[in-house]
């Protein structure tokens, strides 16, 4: 029997003591909320989904049909986008725990989102993407009538629409529909921005005008705030189009600082938008602030962005982690005092 990741193991679920601090590059003394590397976990679920994930490992569709249901009840959409972001993946390897669960309940809204995000994920890396997308259209198609509040299949069906190269005006009528549901919706908001992103690649100032306006309207609170930080890691790492002005690349980070601040520390639920807030930083050698978002995201690395530019993305976290760590920080800059006469 394979064994659980660690991080769904129930001793490290019931983990309530600090974890131990890493030693300083330097000193080699502990440094406080910074974890030791090998308590680092990789796409640690929450609460709520760790659980559900150790019964799918049992094969019970049960804790998982409860869960989803629940952000339905609670109209919990980031929570429920991500859970069957991640549902779908242990489903894509699990294919039996799903196809049970479907079995008992084929009308279950939850069940067939999920069914549809495992359906895109799994045509997107094969050469007949366009032609296995069009046989998850009517999974999308019933997951929307499940709820119609529920903008997650509407996301689902914006990644679905990319993947098939569709129109400009097919993806608008989409993109009303989703945001009529949920107007900050972070999901679909990355949607549009990968849309924009493929349709005009290299057009990184209109993408990055597009994240802009959206986190200028969104609640402070919102993940949102994070889109134009993410446009500014597409423009890093792409490689082509014209060039954004080094004070519009400062400015998303700042936002996105000013989320992160705000939200819990060390907590999972930020810890992407965290991870990705740090590439950034590196990228534009802000060290103080880096090293800040190390210490926010103390145990919780995530496989984006990391992923995108290498196939060991827990080790690059922990080597850039240790890289920031390891730089001697200039003192803060000092303002002068009043004027004395």
């Amino acid at each position: 029997m394979a064994l659980l990741p660690p991080f769904i193991r129930s001793g490290r679920m019931r983990r309530t003591a600090p974890h131990p601090a890493a030693p300083h590059p330097a000193t080699g003394q502990p440094e406080p909320g910074v974890p030791a590397d090998d308590e680092v976990l990789l796409d640690a679920p929450d609460e709520r989904l760790g659980p559900a994930l150790v019964a799918a490992a049992q094969g019970a569709y049960g804790p998982a049909a409860g869960l989803l249901a629940g952000t339905r009840e609670r109209g919990a959409w980031e929570d429920r986008d991500g859970y069957v972001l991640r549902l779908a993946a242990f489903a894509r390897s699990r294919p039996e725990w799903l196809q049970r669960w479907r079995a008992a309940a084929p009308h279950d809204p939850d069940a067939l989102l999920v069914a549809a995000q495992l359906g895109v994920d799994r045509a997107w890396p094969s050469p007949g993407r366009a032609e296995l997308l069009r046989e998850v259209s009517p999974l999308i198609t019933a997951a929307a009538r499940g709820d119609d509040r529920d903008p997650v299949p509407w996301r689902v069906a914006l990644d679905h629409a990319r993947g098939s190269r569709a129109g400009h005006r097919y993806f608008e009528e989409l993109w009303e529909a989703a945001v009529r549901r949920a107007p900050h919706h972070y999901g679909c908001h990355v949607a549009g921005l990968r849309y924009l992103a493929a349709s005009w690649h290299g057009a990184h100032r209109e993408c990055l005008d597009f994240a802009d306006r959206a986190a200028q309207d969104a609640p402070a609170g919102s993940l949102v705030q994070a889109l134009p930080v993410r446009a500014a890691f597409a423009y890093l790492t792409d490689g082509c189009g014209g060039e954004v002005p080094r004070e519009r690349l400062d400015a998303a980070a700042d936002r996105a600082i000013a989320l992160s601040g705000a939200l819990p520390a060390a907590t999972v639920r930020p810890a992407e938008v965290r991870n990705l807030l740090l590439y950034v930083l590196i990228r534009l050698g802000r060290h103080r602030d880096a090293l800040a978002q190390v210490r926010l995201i103390g145990p919780y690395a995530t496989s984006f962005p990391w992923d995108r530019v290498s196939d060991d993305p827990l080790g690059l976290f922990l080597r850039l982690r240790a890289d920031v760590r390891a730089v001697p920080l200039a003192p803060p800059p000092r303002h002068p005092g009043p004027a004395r006469n």
